[in-house]
Formats: structure tokens, C-alpha cells, sequence
């Protein structure tokens, strides 16, 4: 199946903005996305004019397997994914996950002239999106995030997914889904250990009691606004304004949240004289955080 998307769209600057651990990368220069049960795979079409991409999208069933107990290390039977060659897969879920709705090009537009840094690094970052992801896997993923570097979050995701996900087949591979809260119900710390995650091993303990037991409600917390969402994040074991603000921007589309992680913080001192710079672009704040991180990111030597 082939699409067209006319606004700002680059894959790998979408992979590498450190906003998804589990986008894989084909030789082919295919690419695959998870969100949930649904998975995409790809790639640019060179053969056409304009941003034409040929896309294949799979389904996975939303159940676990009766023989694996939930949220223990074992493995679990495979399930092959189901094609589905309707658009309103694409419409109704790859859309919203690319924020396909908002032009991008338009809010580049809106840097002013006398913000130098943040025109080159717009420029720069140009195709990069914010993506709408699942809840509950930001919170995990970025507690894992904590004083990690982005290969060791990818192995620490990896391993979770290994051991409590289900396994999923389709054309091109095997791979386990993001496990669920009550998937995770039953993990020990013992068996949590075994998943690289250091201290955060107790924090993701809470996160999963907290949601199982309906203490947080992931899922209503969307009707919310920012400061709700924000603080009622705040009520788990190792979230702070970071993490917190991550979750915000990747899962609920809050875009006036803008973390301020290390190299934020270090951009900040050096090219804005210690203040923060981000608040003045309101509701489209988090977008421009994003092209800053990633030329941060992407620029290391300039620190």
C-alpha cells in the first residue's frame, strides 16, 4: 500500500530522537513501529515523486497466552499477526501516532528571527515528529530512562518485553510486544533484576501496582489537563518534573511540556543565559524542545 505525507516527515530523525526505544531499522530501509497491538512497516519510495511511502500494517491479537502465567519469565507461544490492508488502520491509528494532523512546516515557521539557535536547529530537524505512544509503555520506558544512555534503555526495554510480552510473528521477524500492567502483575524484583534496570527495579514495581490496582488511571488521565496529568504522574516511585513532562509530551500530546533533561540544561545555560527559554512558545513548546534535543543530541562536541 502506498501513502502520501506532504508536511515534514524523516524517518530515521524520527527513530533517533529518543523519544521511542523500539523502532527497528531494515537493511531495505524499511522501518517498524509498535504502538499496542498494531505494527507498521515503512519505507521511503524512491521510485516516486514526491514523499510517497509503501506501508504494510499488521494487527496483533489484544490477549495472552492461556498457558504463560502473566508476569512471569517463561516463554509464551507465538501469534502471528493479521495483515490489514484497510486505510482506516492508517487513519485511525498511524495518523494520530505521527501527529500527522499538525503541520510542522507551519510551526517552524513561528521561530522568530532573533532566536539563532533554535532557527538552526528547526532547520536542522526538519522531518523530526512528535509521536502519540502508549502510556503506560512511556512511563516504563522512560523510568528506565533515568542516568541511562539510549542503547542501554533499548536493552532494558528489550528484555521487559522478552520476558512479559507475547511473542508476535510476521513476514519479516519475531518480536515481543510492550507487556501490559496486568501482564507485568506478577513480577518479582528477583525476576525484574534480570532485566538491567538497576535501582529502577523497585520504581517499576510501583508503577505496575499503581495501575493494576487503579491508583493511576493511565487511560482517563488523556481527559485531563497538563498540571493534572503532570502531578498525578508524579505520584510514582522515581517520576519527577522529567520524566513526568517526557510522558506528557510523548503519550498525551501535551505540547507545552518541554523536559529539561541534561543536554536541555546545558543548551539553556549556554545559549540562553541560564533561562529557559521554552515557556514562550506555549502550546508548541515541546516541538521546538524536540528539534533542540536532537541537534543537541546529534552535536555533542559543541558541549
Amino acid at each position: 500500500m502506498e501513502i502520501l505525507i506532504n508536511d515534514d516527515f524523516d524517518l530515521d530523525k524520527i527513530t533517533n530522537s529518543g523519544q521511542a526505544f523500539r523502532i527497528k531499522v531494515f537493511e531495505d530501509g524499511r522501518y517498524r513501529f509498535v504502538t499496542e497491538n498494531h505494527i507498521l512497516y515503512i519505507k521511503k519510495n524512491n521510485n516516486a515523486a514526491g514523499k510517497h511511502y509503501d506501508i504494510e500494517m499488521f494487527s496483533a491479537e489484544s490477549r495472552v497466552d492461556s498457558e504463560k502465567n502473566a508476569g512471569t519469565i517463561t516463554d509464551s507461544a507465538t501469534f502471528s499477526a493479521t495483515a490489514v490492508s484497510s486505510l482506516e488502520e492508517w487513519d485511525t491509528v498511524w495518523v494520530p501516532y505521527f501527529d500527522l494532523d499538525r503541520s510542522y512546516s507551519s510551526i517552524r515557521s513561528l521561530v522568530p528571527a532573533n532566536d539563532k539557535y533554535l532557527k538552526l536547529t528547526a532547520d536542522y530537524g526538519i522531518g523530526l515528529r512528535i509521536l502519540k505512544q502508549n502510556p503506560w509503555e512511556m512511563l516504563i520506558t522512560f523510568i528506565i530512562s533515568q542516568r541511562k544512555n539510549i542503547p542501554a534503555i533499548k536493552e532494558s526495554v528489550e528484555k521487559i518485553c522478552r520476558a512479559y510480552g507475547r511473542t508476535i510473528s510476521t513476514p519479516y521477524e519475531e518480536f515481543s510486544l510492550f507487556p501490559s500492567a496486568d501482564e507485568m502483575s506478577a513480577a518479582t524484583l528477583e525476576e525484574l533484576r534480570k532485566c538491567s534496570l538497576g535501582y529502577r527495579d523497585t520504581y517499576i514495581l510501583d508503577a505496575v501496582d499503581r495501575v493494576t490496582s487503579g491508583k493511576l488511571a493511565l487511560e482517563s488521565l488523556g481527559t485531563e489537563d497538563y498540571d493534572t496529568i503532570f502531578n498525578s504522574l508524579l505520584e510514582v516511585r522515581g517520576v519527577g518534573a522529567k520524566v513526568s513532562n517526557c510522558i506528557c509530551l510523548f503519550a498525551y500530546a501535551q505540547f507545552s511540556a518541554a523536559p529539561v533533561d541534561t543536554w536541555i540544561a546545558k543548551v539553556i545555560d549556554k545559549y540562553y543565559n541560564g533561562i529557559n527559554p521554552f515557556p514562550s512558545y506555549g502550546d508548541v513548546a515541546g516541538i521546538m524542545q524536540q528539534y533542540i534535543f536532537y541537534y543537541a543530541q546529534t552535536h555533542k562536541e559543541d558541549f
